[in-house]
């Protein structure tokens, strides 16, 4: 029997329409906002921008887009500051690649951490790593959150990481260690990857290698997490770390490229952001 699909797009979908009725439970109050930044024109940063700014404004946020040219590290950690200063903003992210030039670890400790709703600043790592998360970035908060709408509970379960990016994977693993799982992280120097893959109960793949995970590194009946996105250069299509065609028939669950654990990430950048309009209401 093929794997059961995760369909994100659904569950992103409810968080949004949850989001919407609670901002709307604030009349008289202004509305959460968010600013994201984006520096140059890579097309693909561009369509995220496009993407989430759109779906903070379906949920009443009140978004904005500050799109920079040719700029300086030091004008552009002082448009951070300036934002940073402004009390009608709850959030503020930097959409990653800068240009070359440009230091994104210095961009990103010019945002308050009480306003990093990616959650990379340095002391919202910190809290993350202690097990004392305040801002958890979208991705791996959404593959979270994607596990226990499912109804899917970590507890108990062995679970496997590959790729150890300090956006997806170290946070996911850490998140999964903190819900009680026993957690493995692998990367592009484990040896023999299919042997320790298979122990998996629930298997994130997250490296962007397309087709990297095949039928032989799944465990029969685990829960297969594709968080990889690129483009197959043939086709023109999006495609994940998964190959689906050999996966399917031995998982018990998939989440699909697109629309598995994208559409979360943004759900969950939202939901961080509401999470700092309440606390800079005093209502957290």
């Amino acid at each position: 029997m093929p794997a059961r699909l995760i369909d994100g797009r659904a569950h992103a979908r409810a968080i949004r329409e949850e989001l919407k009725l609670a901002v709307e439970r604030h009349p008289g109050q202004r509305s959460p906002g968010i600013t994201v930044i984006q520096v140059g024109d890579d097309l693909a940063s561009t369509t995220y921008v496009r993407g989430k700014h759109k779906a903070a404004e379906e949920v009443g946020f009140k978004s904005a887009i500050a799109h920079l040219h040719d700029i300086t590290q030091a004008d552009l950690n002082k448009r951070i500051r300036a934002l940073a200063d402004d009390p009608s903003i709850d959030g503020i992210l930097v959409q990653m690649p800068l240009p070359d030039g440009l230091d994104p670890d210095e961009a990103l400790e010019q945002i308050p951490p009480h306003k990093d709703v990616d959650g990379l600043h340095p002391y919202n790592a910190g809290r993350l790593a202690q097990g004392n998360p305040t801002f958890i970035p979208a991705t791996p908060l959404g593959v979270l959150e994607l596990l226990r709408r499912e109804h899917i509970d970590p507890t108990g379960r062995r679970a496997v990481v590959v790729g150890r990016s300090r956006l997806v994977g170290r946070p996911l693993a850490l998140l999964l260690l903190q819900n009680h799982a026993t957690v493995t992280i692998a990367h592009s120097h484990t040896v023999d990857l299919p042997s320790i893959t298979r122990t998996a109960d629930i298997l994130v793949a997250a490296t962007g290698k397309r087709g990297l995970i095949t039928g032989e590194h799944v465990k029969p009946g685990a829960i297969v997490i594709d968080v990889g996105i690129t483009r197959d250069p043939e086709t023109g299509k999006l495609t994940g770390d998964i190959d689906r065609a050999s996966v399917e028939p031995v998982a018990q669950a998939v989440t699909p490229v697109p629309g598995g654990v994208g559409p979360m990430t943004v759900a969950m950048l939202l939901v961080n952001t509401y999470r700092a309009y309440r606390q800079h209401l005093g209502q957290a």
